[in-house]
């Protein structure tokens, strides 16, 4: 009888053990299950137009970006046409993004879409270019105004402060349009010597850029420099000045260091051009809007480092 008993006495033992080890297992249902929850970040990517290569290297940097950090990201291209644009940010929204990254092609026009944002609890981010309108969580550029005012003081040091200029602007309603536009008068304007004797829109596009220029060649009897907003702009003038033998006579200076224009100032053929960090600035809204999407808050603007290219 006393055999049975301790029999039955290593048995229950023996099956308190095996139900205590099965109950704390690693790795059990319990476990797996919390991991198992998809916590991807998707952001929604629109750009002003894919037809420039600063947008580009921006859109690749953002791209990039989000790739390494393990989210997903949606890409449109607005092709320069702000209802384009507004259509474009109603589908992104439509695909359960959770933060709208905004690279506006007009400032004014794009703010009925981020107000529809807004509206649907999707927290915006605007790039390069601001908003005039809607909530904005942070703003993500160079400062233009400050960009503009370097290619004034470059323009004004070239020409000794005497001389009549061009200024070629971006497109109308882009906020770098009117940031950079004033940043360069900051500086000209209050200088005697110099006259701006032509300002007119080529829509940040080179072949628009040749074309203005050419217009403003055969009206004027004296250019002695060329402010562009942008370098695509900047790379039409330098056509129209080589075609009427005058590019050796006139100090040219554009804006974004692109790579056609850091080929054309080591040549000799742009004078400087004012250089942003496009792929760092879609970095950087990668990074701001993974944050906004966990929760954390972001500065208001977060700049992005100015530098003037020369040949020295």
């Amino acid at each position: 009888m006393s055999k049975w008993i301790k029999r039955l006495g290593l048995l229950t033992l023996l099956l308190v053990v095996i139900s205590a080890c099965s109950t704390e297992k690693p790795g059990s249902s319990d476990d797996s299950s919390e991991g198992s929850s998809d916590d991807s970040i998707k952001i929604g990517l629109s750009v002003s137009t894919l037809n420039n290569p600063f947008f580009v290297s921006l859109r690749d940097g953002a791209e990039a970006a989000a790739k390494e950090a393990g989210y997903e990201i949606v890409t449109a291209d607005a092709q320069n046409d702000a209802s384009t644009q507004l259509s474009d940010i109603e589908d992104l929204l439509q695909q359960d993004i959770d933060v709208l990254l905004v690279n506006p092609t007009d400032s004014k026009a794009v703010v009925s879409a981020i107000e529809s944002a807004n509206d649907a609890g999707v927290p915006v981010i605007t790039v390069d270019r601001s908003a005039d309108g809607g909530e904005v969580v942070t703003h993500i550029a160079s400062d233009n105004v400050a960009g503009g005012e370097m290619a004034g003081k470059y323009i004004a040091e070239q020409l000794g402060e005497s001389g009549k200029l061009v200024e070629l602007e971006g497109i109308p309603g882009a906020s770098a349009t009117r940031e950079r536009g004033k940043g360069f008068h900051n500086i000209v304007d209050g200088i005697d010597g110099l006259e701006v004797v032509a300002n007119q829109s080529a829509n940040f596009d080179r072949s628009e850029g040749l074309t203005v220029m050419e217009n403003i060649i055969q009206s004027s009897d004296q250019i002695d420099a060329v402010f562009a907003h942008n370098d695509e702009m900047a790379l039409g003038a330098v056509q129209a000045l080589e075609s009427n033998g005058m590019l050796k006579d006139v100090v040219v200076v554009g804006f974004d260091a692109t790579d056609d224009a850091r080929a054309a100032v080591k040549e000799g053929r742009m004078d400087a051009t004012v250089a942003q960090q496009p792929e760092l600035i879609g970095q950087k809204a990668i990074d701001a809007a993974g944050k906004v999407a966990s929760g954390e808050s972001v500065d208001e603007f977060i700049p992005v480092e100015l530098q003037l290219v020369t040949a020295e």
